[in-house]
């Protein structure tokens, strides 16, 4: 059934458009951190690792939003650079007060993108 799974996942990424790819890896790390927020006394050794995946997550998105070949409009690439930067300093200060608070902000960030790219899919 894994390998069924593995095989499933690789056509979707084959046949998702670049929103729908970003999207879901918006969802992919929102949910990581939510699971930790869930079971905060059991998880919050994961937290590390659920925010680097996201920081690295955010850095492709403002990388490729920022470039001039990006065909979204420049007001559009600002608040998504905004935001970016946003989560960059919230993914590195959490760690230092780590709080499900501080994480929830982040979660909340990556699922209103992620419906926003899939309501323009």
């Amino acid at each position: 059934m894994h390998g069924a799974a593995q095989a499933y996942g690789k056509v979707a990424r084959q046949i998702a458009t670049p929103r729908e790819l970003e999207a879901n890896l918006l969802l992919r790390a929102a949910a990581q951190l939510q699971t930790i927020c869930n079971e905060w006394n059991q998880r919050q050794a994961e937290l590390q690792e659920a925010l680097l995946f996201n920081r690295k997550l955010w850095s492709i998105l403002v990388t490729s939003v920022s470039g001039e070949d990006n065909p979204l409009p420049v007001a559009i690439r600002q608040n998504v650079t905004n935001l970016g930067l946003f989560v960059m300093k919230q993914t590195v200060a959490a760690p230092g007060e780590p709080h499900p608070d501080k994480v929830r902000s982040l979660i909340n960030i990556n699922r209103e993108l992620a419906a926003g790219l899939l309501s323009k899919a």
